[in-house]
């Protein structure tokens, strides 16, 4: 058996995509797909090796990772493939043709590729947090600039028409969230999971606001604080090294979150939840942005009994199941502990702590076109980026952010921000009407 043999094996023969592999062995597809055009390439028998020690989606991502296999043509397609079960992997026929490829010492372990997070200590401590967010964001200022632009702006842009820059758009998306906040001069508001600094600066030079932002990481800190020098505005702006649990020096009279409450555990989200309304003042606003997932009723899509559909309504809001990040590639080597809670839970939540929420959006189609923008900017600058990170590093961001944009235009992830207020005797303080959209 050769090797192009065996992958064509293991999906019973109706191989989607082209194979080409290090024993000189190619494979055209048997089906049509949309993977047609895509061609994988096994370079080493250590990519056999991975995915046969780990099948499934972790066993590839490691070799991807380390350069052990590569794919030629648009990544997209990928998404749309499902990894073989290992009952099809392991028949007796399939590790007999392996051991002729890989030899018996091909069924023994290697190690991951050396970027993978090995997380340790309990869940959702500061300690382990604060790993977490070094494992992601600790990477270089450089790196990030390549693939986020000038804005340095993580998180959601939000785009007039697909025709915006992305500078634009992200401007926009800070200016949203100041004007959702009704942001004026000489409110205090805390920025939580600051990131570079762009919603806190933005809101200190064009809104007159004294903002505190706080982060777990110490380059993106130095990163800001050079930047609201740079901006005028270092007089407004304090940017520390401090976990969100352990502001409290309140009251201030807007808090935004914007991209961190996913990195909230789902027991965390209810401290979370009243601490940043112990930190609010009454009648102040607080705007969470965060990525979830939409509802799913898996187990019995039209469930019949009343019982049953209360039990799955359960398991949708969170109150039941694990919201864990169910990829273990993202998991492994982009967002470690990240979980991703459906908003219905986060609504639920923050009015169950106190807030009143008085509007929610989605932006999925607009997190769509901004990861295209991302992916366009490292693809642009590929090799730069590998050097600044390593292949390792520079894979993993290719592969995770082309994923994410599939996601999210195919409804597999979600992003709303769901704007709160502390009322005062019932009074929200929110105008009858509101236009919150920015004039630009």
């Amino acid at each position: 058996m050769n090797v192009a043999t065996f992958v064509a094996s293991i999906f019973d023969h109706q191989l989607p995509f082209r194979v080409e592999a290090f024993d000189g062995s190619s494979a055209e597809p048997s089906i049509e797909s949309s993977a047609n055009a895509i061609t994988l390439k096994i370079l080493n028998k250590n990519a056999l090796q991975r995915f046969i020690t780990r099948p499934g989606e972790l066993g590839l991502a490691r070799a991807f990772v380390a350069g052990d296999i590569d794919i030629d043509g648009d990544l997209d397609a990928l998404f749309e493939l499902s990894v073989p079960t290992l009952r099809r992997v392991l028949t007796a026929e399939n590790l007999r043709g392996l051991a002729s490829i890989i030899g018996s010492t091909g069924f023994q372990r290697i190690a991951p590729p050396r970027i993978e997070a090995r997380q340790r200590g309990a869940l959702h401590s500061r300690a382990r947090d604060k790993d977490a967010i070094s494992h992601h964001y600790d990477v270089s200022n450089r790196f990030y600039e390549m693939v986020l632009g000038p804005s340095m702006t993580y998180s959601c842009a939000v785009f007039s028409s697909s025709e915006d820059t992305l500078e634009i758009a992200q401007k926009r998306k800070v200016d949203l969230v100041a004007r959702k906040l009704a942001l004026e001069p000489g409110m205090r508001l805390l920025d939580v999971g600051c990131g570079w600094g762009a919603m806190a600066i933005h809101a200190a030079k064009n809104y007159g606001v004294h903002v505190v932002g706080v982060t777990l990481s110490e380059p993106q800190r130095h990163y800001a604080s050079e930047q609201a020098r740079l901006a005028g505005v270092s007089d407004l702006v304090e940017f520390r090294l401090q976990d969100y649990r352990d502001v409290h020096d309140g009251p201030y009279d807007a808090i935004s979150s914007i991209g961190m409450s996913e990195h909230v555990g789902r027991r965390s989200l209810a401290p979370y939840a009243q601490g940043l309304y112990d930190l609010l003042a009454p009648g102040g606003r607080f705007l969470n942005h965060a990525i979830g997932r939409p509802v799913s009723f898996e187990e019995d899509p039209q469930p019949t009994k009343l019982s049953e559909i209360n039990r799955q309504t359960q398991i949708a809001v969170g109150m039941r199941g694990p919201s864990k990040i169910g990829s273990p590639f993202i998991a492994r080597y982009v967002f470690p502990d990240g979980e991703l809670h459906e908003v219905g839970t986060m609504v639920s939540l923050f009015q169950a702590h106190g807030f009143e929420v008085r509007h929610l959006e989605s932006l999925r189609e607009h997190y769509a076109l901004t990861l295209r923008h991302w992916v366009d900017n490292l693809l642009k600058r590929f090799d730069e980026a590998v050097e600044e990170v390593g292949l390792e590093r520079a894979r993993v961001w290719r592969l995770y952010m082309a994923g994410s944009a599939v996601g999210f235009e195919r409804h597999h992830l979600e992003i709303h921000q769901v704007l709160c207020a502390k009322p005062v005797r019932g009074k929200s303080g929110i105008p009858l009407r509101t236009n919150f959209e920015p004039d630009f």
